[in-house]
């Protein structure tokens, strides 16, 4: 029962930090459907933990009063399920999105302080029946491994803080500015995603930059799209039927233009924000088309916004295979943008791209040395926002290169990274992030260390007096006997009212017939018994 709680507990845990990232989980199983499966997996695990956690305290609670907790089959199955469900879960978790564990990992950063006082309060409160327990056993071995694994645990818990380390822990005015805000597609809760309706809605709220994703079409024109296909995104199936599956990059422009690009967000409702729209924008999201790059850049160049992209190589036998970055450059040319507004992040013929267009300024997708960042004359890196440390970025932060991380949405993850120094984030939720003034959890060295200490000396004094109390009441002192007393044969102790019932006191024995046994009972009277 205790394993099953403990996976229980570390899947709630889990999957609680990664609503960050549920949009990408339920993307993976997108089936021409959207469907929120991360919401079926948090609440099966909710209440699985939730059912755990209430046989936990029963037996808690019996084992208080010297019984056992007997379990009818069906609680017995139950548990059994609970841990195949949660160990299966873990090990699915672990080798198909191990990149979310260090997300797991991180959060301790920020939940860490309390999660021990939590701690610290259940092991408190679970001192009241452990002390009644220990006060009652009569064999000296049992007493000193009763209590030995108590106090370990306690003392384990009380010290946990000389471990914990968070960049968010520091001291008044060391906290550097607020990272710049970059809508992921634009403002993808608000708008159909890589529309220019999705940008627009990014400037409106304040957003400092727009993300987005490049397609060459058939004909040289790039234009915003994320997947490969058309599929999701469009309404293909209806316009050209029997094409979903085509690579998007096959079709011309004068076809693409004839796709809407919105109805599915308002069909889908993929972050369940639909609710939020305004009848006008309703109305708006539900006539959005494929965007081009050209009316991206415009929009951008409008507002001073910055501009960063993925750029995708066309499939093999595409008229432009071979010359999408010149197709990519010539567009951002024709559109008279700065050209210190355009992140550049594509590898491919990057000296040329310098050469040619030395106003870029150039990102780097994922981790690399300083010193080859520094000879390629790269000055940003782009990288998930779990994968840098605060030494790390401090480190590239002291060679002039910025960081920008992705795909932060969770205002407590953004506390995080602004704590850890990091320069810009880029985000499906700018509004949210843009009201944020301070992190959400921020302390100075001297905060946290009292509100450590005062907590684990708050316990333990909780913890003494609850032991004396339960001492003195089962056993009394010399100087001050207990009310309650073994001597002369009676024994009168605190009960449930279902252990009145069965009470046994030596000074009124109860004769009990040959073949009367609390066996042969009904087991829904047997104490204990669930």
């Amino acid at each position: 029962l205790i394993l099953t709680f403990g996976l229980a507990f570390v899947l709630l845990y889990f999957w609680s930090e990664a609503k960050n990232d549920y949009n990408d989980f339920d993307w993976n199983f997108y089936r021409d459907r959207w469907f929120p499966w991360s919401a079926v997996v948090l609440g099966v695990t909710v209440t699985f933990f939730t059912y755990i956690a209430i046989l936990l305290v029963l037996a808690i609670c019996l084992l208080s009063e010297s019984q056992r907790l007997y379990l009818f089959w069906g609680h017995k199955i139950g548990i059994v399920l609970v841990f195949a469900f949660s160990a299966v879960a873990i090990g699915f978790l672990y080798s198909q999105w191990r990149e979310e564990w260090n997300t797991f990992i991180i959060s301790f950063q920020v939940t860490a302080p309390y999660l021990h006082i939590g701690g610290v309060a259940v092991l408190t409160a679970l001192s009241w029946p452990v002390a009644q327990h220990f006060s009652k056993m009569t064999g000296k071995v049992a007493r000193v491994i009763t209590l030995g694994l108590y106090l370990a645990a306690l003392l384990f818990l009380y010290l946990v803080p000389l471990g914990m380390y968070s960049s968010c822990i520091k001291e008044k005015g060391t906290l550097g500015p607020k990272p710049a805000i970059i809508g992921h597609r634009g403002a993808p809760m608000l708008a159909p995603e890589n529309t220019l309706m999705s940008f627009e809605k990014t400037i409106e709220l304040g957003g400092d930059g727009l993300e987005t994703d490049v397609t060459i079409s058939l004909d040289g024109v790039p234009f915003l799209l994320h997947d490969p296909t058309l599929k999701r995104t469009t309404d293909i199936e209806e316009v050209f039927p029997g094409n979903q599956s085509v690579n998007a990059a096959f079709f011309p422009w004068h076809q693409l233009a004839q796709l809407n690009a919105g109805k599915w967000f308002l069909e889908d409702n993929p972050f369940g924000t639909k609710r939020l729209l305004s009848a006008t924008d309703t109305w708006k999201a539900g006539r959005q088309g494929l965007c081009k790059l050209a009316d991206l850049l415009a929009l951008a160049a409008a507002h001073s916004k910055l501009v960063i992209f993925d750029l995708y190589r066309p499939p093999r036998s595409h008229p432009y295979r071979d010359s999408f970055i010149k197709q990519t450059i010539s567009a951002i040319q024709d559109s008279g943008i700065n050209q210190n507004l355009i992140l550049w992040l594509p590898n491919p013929l990057r000296p040329i791209v310098q050469q040619k267009m030395p106003g870029f300024i150039h990102i780097y997708g994922g981790k690399q040395p300083v010193r080859d960042l520094q000879m390629d004359r790269i000055t940003r890196l782009n990288v998930r926002y779990s994968e840098l440390s605060h030494t790390e970025i401090m480190m590239y932060s002291a060679a002039n290169i910025s960081t920008n991380l992705y795909v932060v949405t969770e205002p407590w993850i953004f506390s995080l990274v602004w704590c850890s120094g990091a320069h810009s984030v880029i985000t499906n939720d700018p509004q949210r992030l843009r009201e944020l003034r301070r992190p959400c959890f921020l302390l100075t060295p001297s905060q946290y260390k009292a509100m450590w200490i005062s907590s684990d000396v708050v316990s333990a004094v909780l913890v003494l007096l609850i032991f004396i109390f339960h001492w003195w009441r089962e056993n009394g002192f010399a100087c001050h006997p207990s009310v309650k007393r073994r001597d002369k044969g009676i024994y009168s102790k605190f009960r449930t009212e279902m252990n009145n019932v069965w009470s046994v006191s030596e000074a009124e024995p109860i004769a009990i017939q040959p073949g009367n046994t609390a066996a042969s009972l009904p087991t829904s009277v047997v104490p204990g018994h669930v």
